[in-house]
């Protein structure tokens, strides 16, 4: 099929081997690469119930249809495996400039098989593969592990990915980064990396996947950008980037606050994009043909971290190391960020553990943990999160692990195992929806839905029908992410954007009910991985305190588990799962 080069390439670090695959036509035109492909792997290549951290374990790089192409949208790619933190899909995705390089290899996707006895790193390229040793990076943070990969190989246009500490000594929320800030951040991949002593991978090639009609790929770009450029919506972008979303969340009562127990953070305005942009150096970056340029290159002026720069913080960072943990100004918030990157760690999980440690000092549960807003003591923490040492390594197996060995599980909140986003349940009710029923966890990515209540276009106090319009927002990211396109182009790539985009690479024709029953059944692909792994009707719910500890002004926004149960039985009605949420066969 046009648009993908149609191949697999396996990777064995047990016996430093490749294989090159064929992927079927009918599975090209199924699935679109990207997310579909990778699970479709997962399912085919990997046996049930193998433990996320050994050899059996397969980690998978992908790409889509819109990979390499001109589209504004397509500088991303994504990561797959059997997460170490939930025990169901792992899956993330990462910006910046690596995609375009994964897929010139010549490959749609990459599979990492077995594990290596010794570090090592990969260069994969359109001309074969070499195994390096790496024992002389192995223990190094990642902004210098991905500087020394490419000085090592050395080739003109070359992309790196790799694990910092974190990864190294398998921290189940550990990330693989690449243009030193770009994270595929959740869900543990880079514990997955470590524990095949894969320290790096850098991609490299010419080789280009033949479109179906590039000339109307062109027209469409063109259009996309001559309508899209100039909008509001690029500039905000371009101008705040997501740090925006603090006012915004703050104002609705979303903002999840010093461990969950508040919807709101009285300091808010010291980490908003106001901050930001008024107390350090700000420019705006964008990913690979991006136009929009939403990351934001940001350098501290003044204080005691003056001259240190990276790109971000981002919102989800925001939320979790300044709301979570009480943490202001935002120069104190970028100091942590830093920390998180260099070592590996997700800023999402690292925050609520952090926050979690706070407050289980707070309860006796936990000896000599710093207070709310401790910057330093927050810190000490994510290095020994990294390395494992003292309460280190009971908070390195994720939360749920962690609150179930100290008797807090009342107060920990998560979904499958994974750490929610920064939009609170209790105030946008869509999203206890999309946390309970989200294929990696509490993840607000699956579906989007936040933004919807956020701007007033869809009832907060809508029950029935709720589900229905979630389908048709989580069906569209699911495409999303099999072609695989950026969620910052929603607004600009609706279905009809999809539709002329995978014409014009692929060939086929493809209508909106059409792309939607692809959506909805890499949706399904997912919960049959989940139900494979262990997956009961359980894990499609939330935490108590969710249901038990309001936020508000008021003190009256919680999640009411019988609305939520309406919702999600008529969410499994209408993929035509079972009363169980099982898919019928």
């Amino acid at each position: 099929m046009d648009g993908l080069h149609g191949k697999i390439l396996r990777v064995d670090l047990t016996n430093q081997k490749v294989q090159e695959e064929a992927i079927p036509e009918d599975i090209q035109k199924k699935y679109l690469g990207g997310k579909g492909l990778a699970i479709h792997m997962l399912l085919n290549y990997m046996s049930p119930g193998v433990d996320p951290l050994s050899p059996e374990n397969k980690l998978i790089f992908v790409t889509g249809l819109a990979t390499d192409t001109p589209v504004p949208a397509s500088g991303r790619h994504g990561v797959f495996a059997k997460s170490p933190l939930t025990g169901f899909l792992g899956e993330s995705y990462t910006g910046g400039f690596t995609a375009a390089a994964i897929k010139k290899t010549g490959y749609d996707a990459i599979m990492i098989e077995g594990a290596s006895d010794k570090p090592l790193y990969l260069h994969i390229s359109d001309q074969g593969v070499e195994f390096e040793d790496a024992a002389d990076l192995w223990g190094k943070e990642s902004y210098e592990t991905e500087d020394a990969l490419l000085e090592k190989v050395n080739v003109k246009g070359a992309q790196a990915v790799a694990i910092g500490p974190a990864g190294e000594n398998l921290v189940k929320f550990s990330c693989i980064k690449n243009n030193r800030w770009r994270s595929a951040g959740r869900s543990g991949m880079g514990a997955v990396m470590g524990s095949k002593k894969l320290k790096g991978v850098v991609f490299s090639g010419e080789k280009k996947a033949n479109l179906a009609d590039e000339k109307m790929l062109k027209d469409y770009v063109r259009n996309l950008i001559k309508e899209c450029v100039n909008t509001d919506r690029t500039k905000n972008m371009k101008e705040k980037g997501t740090p925006y979303m603090v006012t915004v969340t703050n104002e609705q009562s979303a903002f999840p606050t010093r461990y969950w127990a508040e919807g709101s953070f009285d300091k808010w305005e010291e980490i908003s994009t106001d901050a930001m942009r008024s107390r350090m150096e700000v420019k705006p970056k964008a990913c690979h043909r991006c136009f929009m340029s939403c990351g934001k290159l940001s350098k501290v002026t003044q204080g005691r971290h003056k001259g240190l720069e990276l790109e971000g913080p981002e919102y989800e960072t925001l939320y979790a190391l300044g709301g979570l943990c009480c943490v202001h100004p935002i120069e104190e918030v970028v100091y942590l960020n830093d920390i998180c990157d260099r070592l590996g760690l997700d800023t999402i999980s690292a925050g609520n553990l952090a926050a979690f440690a706070i407050e289980a000092g707070k309860r006796g549960k936990l000896e000599g943990m710093p207070d709310y807003g401790d910057v330093d003591g927050i810190a000490k923490l994510f290095h020994q999160i990294a390395y494992k040492e003292g309460v280190g390594e009971l908070l390195s197996q994720g939360i749920k692990h962690a609150s179930e060995e100290l008797g807090l599980e009342d107060i920990a909140v998560h979904a499958k195992g994974m750490e929610p986003a920064g939009y609170d349940a209790r105030a946008l009710p869509g999203m206890s929806l999309g946390y309970a029923v989200s294929n990696r966890g509490g993840c607000h990515l699956r579906s989007s839905f936040y933004m919807g209540e956020l701007r007033g276009e869809i009832p907060k106090d809508m029950v029935e029908g709720k589900a229905k319009i979630f389908i048709d927002f989580e069906s569209r990211n699911c495409l999303e992410d099999c072609l695989i396109l950026c969620r910052f182009y929603q607004q600009f790539i609706g279905w009809e954007g999809m539709q002329q985009i995978i014409k014009a690479t692929s060939g086929m024709d493809l209508t909106k009910d059409q792309l939607f029953d692809i959506g909805r059944s890499v949706t399904t692909l997912a919960k049959k991985f989940n139900m494979r792994e262990g997956w009961t009707q359980k894990d499609d719910s939330l935490p108590p305190r969710l249901f038990n500890d309001p936020i508000g002004p008021q003190k009256d926004l919680v999640v009411n588990p019988d609305n939520l149960a309406i919702m999600v039985k008529e969410y499994y009605e209408l993929h035509d799962w079972d009363e169980a949420g099982r898919p019928k066969e």
